[in-house]
C-alpha cells in the first residue's frame, strides 16, 4: 500500500480556488439562457430521461462498480464525485459532431448545471455514506456535509444565474466576453492545477496504474448507460446519442476544483478527476467521429 497523496494549499490558495470556481461556472453559464431551460420543459420526456441517466442511474452504477472493484477509498471518492458532477460543456460540441440532438444536449447541459448546485453534493454525500471504507475516510476531513452543500450552493448558484442573466438580457455582451472569460479561467485553473500536481508528482505516479483502467471502465459504463437508458424509454436514435454523450462526458474539471478546494488531504480524488477529464475527451471525440460517419437510425 502506497502512502496517500496530500495536496498542500494555504488559505489564500484555497480562497483563490473558490473565486476561480465561481469564475469558471460564470463562463459556462454564458452559453446558457432561460430559453434553454424552457426548451427542456417543452420536451419533458427526453429531458427527464437524461436527468435520470445522469443524476440517478450513473451514481448508482458507480456505487455498484466500486463495491465490486473495491479500490482505495480516496480513488473511490474521486469516482463518486465525478459521477455526481453535471455534464461537461464539451458535450454540446461532441453532440454536433456525432449528429445527435444538439438542442437537447444544450437543454440537458443547462438543466444539469442548475441542478448540480444541489444534486452534486447530495449524490456525493449519499453514496459515500453507503461505502464503509469511504465513509471512514470522509470522517478525517474537517469539512462536514452541511459546509460542503452551503459552499457549493454559494460558489455555483450565484455565478450560474449571473451568467444566464447576462446571456439572456445582454446577448451581445455575452458573445463578446464568452471566449476571453473561458480562456482566462481555464488558463488560471490549469496553472494552479499544474503547480499542485507537480508538487505531488511522485505520489500521483504511484497511483496512476490503479486509476487508469478503473476510469476507462467507468467511462465506458457511463457511455453505455446513457444509450441504454434512452433505448429503454424509446427515445429516437439522435436523442439516444445525446444521452450517451451527456452521461459519458462529465464536468471533471468542476470535480477537480472541488477536490482541491475541499479535500486537499485526499489527493487521490484529484488524480481521478484529472485523469477522467483527459480520458472523457478521448472517448467522447472517438465516439463523436464514429457517429459522424453514420446516419442516425429513423
Amino acid at each position: 500500500m502506497t502512502e496517500g497523496i496530500h495536496i498542500e494549499f494555504d488559505p489564500g490558495s484555497q480562497t483563490l480556488l473558490h473565486i476561480l470556481l465561481a469564475f469558471i461556472m460564470f463562463g459556462v453559464a454564458l452559453d446558457l439562457s432561460i430559453a434553454d431551460i424552457s426548451n427542456a420543459f417543452q420536451r419533458p420526456k427526453p429531458t427527464l430521461v437524461g436527468m435520470l441517466s445522469q443524476f440517478i442511474l450513473l451514481p448508482a452504477v458507480t456505487f455498484v462498480l466500486l463495491v465490486i472493484w473495491r479500490p482505495d477509498p480516496g480513488i473511490a471518492l474521486g469516482l463518486l464525485l465525478v459521477a455526481a458532477c453535471p455534464g461537461g460543456n464539451i458535450s454540446n460540441f461532441i453532440s454536433a459532431l456525432a449528429r445527435a440532438d444538439v438542442a437537447l444536449s444544450v437543454s440537458l447541459t443547462g438543466m444539469s448545471t442548475l441542478l448540480c448546485v444541489f444534486l452534486t453534493p447530495f449524490n456525493f454525500g449519499f453514496w459515500a455514506e453507503l461505502l464503509p471504507d469511504v465513509h471512514g475516510l470522509l470522517r478525517t476531513v474537517t469539512l462536514d456535509a452541511t459546509d460542503l452543500i452551503s459552499s457549493v450552493v454559494t460558489l455555483l448558484l450565484f455565478p450560474v444565474v449571473a451568467g444566464m442573466v447576462v446571456n439572456s438580457l445582454w446577448p451581445n455582451v455575452s458573445q463578446r466576453i464568452r471566449r476571453p472569460v473561458r480562456r482566462l479561467s481555464m488558463l488560471l485553473f490549469l496553472g494552479l492545477v499544474a503547480v499542485a500536481l507537480w508538487k505531488n508528482h511522485e505520489g500521483f505516479r504511484q497511483y496512476l496504474d490503479r486509476v487508469f483502467l478503473l476510469v476507462l471502465v467507468h467511462n465506458l459504463m457511463a457511455l453505455a448507460l446513457g444509450y441504454a437508458t434512452g433505448k429503454a424509454f424509446r427515445l429516437n436514435d439522435r436523442q439516444c446519442r445525446t444521452l450517451t454523450i451527456e452521461t459519458g462526458i462529465q464536468n471533471a474539471g468542476l470535480g477537480l476544483v472541488i477536490c482541491l478546494s475541499f479535500f486537499p488531504s485526499i489527493g487521490e480524488m484529484a488524480l481521478v478527476c484529472a485523469w477522467w477529464g483527459i480520458w472523457h475527451i478521448v472517448s467522447g471525440m472517438t465516439i463523436g467521429m464514429v457517429w459522424s460517419r453514420t446516419e442516425p437510425l429513423p
